[in-house]
């Protein structure tokens, strides 16, 4: 029953995103102002308070990296491989890259947020923002470098591919509430009663904008295309993904809230950041965005499963 109050609710204003667009009552283009709102302001002030007033467990941000990133650097290996495999022209390697993206991209934002707070409580922030605060800079940086590596496109240096990603990440309010949040903190000068208030105000906005806008957005998306691709992608990111998080997590001894931020994070269906790149390449656009939409469908029945595995195994070893 603790399970289904944890992720029904989630699911629910997913739901209410898309019906709301299904029966009319906003538009298909609402996502944007509602996203807006949701990452430009609600989720950064979430980050930004949480660092600021929160208690943090003592876990090595090299263990957490190392958890987490060692099984998306695992499966994005797998994909690669069983994107060569599936294949028709061998010389198409851009796929590959697009295919790997699809499988490892997870929704960790609009969706890992809202629930990761929901199962494990305001204790999950600080192991949160580690995964955060590298997670876009990382793989639209590996996914970039690669592409230009397999399409030799790029004639100028690396850093002429890197520096407009690093310019749009500086920018990026999220990277910001993040940033501040940490410099804030080291000052230790707290927050005023009434700033205090507000943002926390502006907080609790932020995980249901975000979930109604993943619901409006999912209504345009279509699984088409390459069925056989979008369910290998959704395997891979829903069951193989959490998998090797939860087994490099037991290796490498993380606390139990912090292994619990890497295997939610890791079961986090394929998110609307990897139809984008795969729009900017222009490959595998239909795949990837089946595999978001089929993948958010999908996770309503993993992720409850997940998440009873993991607040069980918190439980167990906090007690």
């Amino acid at each position: 029953m603790a399970t289904v109050l944890i992720v029904a609710p989630v699911f629910a204003l997913i739901a209410a995103g898309y019906a709301a667009v299904l029966f009319r009552f906003v538009s298909e283009t609402a996502h944007k102002g509602i996203s807006e709102f949701a990452f430009s302001i609600a989720i950064p002030a979430l980050l930004f308070r949480t660092i600021v007033v929160s208690e943090f467990p003592d876990v090595s941000p090299w263990r957490m990296w190392g958890a987490y990133y060692g099984a998306l650097a695992i499966i994005w290996i797998a994909a690669l491989a069983i994107s060569a495999l599936l294949r028709e022209r061998r010389e198409d390697h851009e796929d590959g890259v697009v295919f790997a993206i699809g499988s490892v991209y997870g929704n960790i934002v609009m969706l890992g947020i809202p629930l990761v707070l929901s199962a494990l409580g305001n204790e999950a922030a600080g192991p949160m923002a580690l995964i955060l605060s590298v997670n876009t800079p990382l793989l639209w940086l590996c996914g970039i470098l690669q592409m230009e590596l397999v399409s030799r496109k790029q004639g100028g240096s690396p850093l002429a591919v890197i520096r407009p990603v690093l310019a749009d990440l500086a920018r990026n309010p999220l990277m910001l509430g993040i940033g501040f949040g940490v410099v804030w903190r080291f000052t230790g000068l707290g927050l005023n009663p009434v700033v205090d208030k507000t943002i926390e105000l502006l907080a609790q906005a932020g995980s249901p904008a975000a979930l109604i806008a993943l619901g409006i957005n999912l209504f345009r998306f279509e699984v088409k295309g390459e069925m056989f691709s979008v369910v290998v992608m959704c395997a891979l990111k829903l069951l193989a993904m959490p998998a090797a998080a939860f087994v490099l997590a037991k290796l490498l001894g993380l606390p139990p809230v912090a292994a619990g931020v890497i295997v939610l994070f890791a079961a986090m269906p394929t998110g609307a950041n990897a139809y984008i790149f795969a729009v900017q390449y222009k490959r595998l656009v239909n795949p990837v965005s089946g595999a978001v939409a089929l993948g958010t469908l999908l996770a309503a029945v993993t992720l409850p499963v997940v998440v009873v595995m993991v607040v069980m195994v918190v439980v167990a070893r906090l007690n």
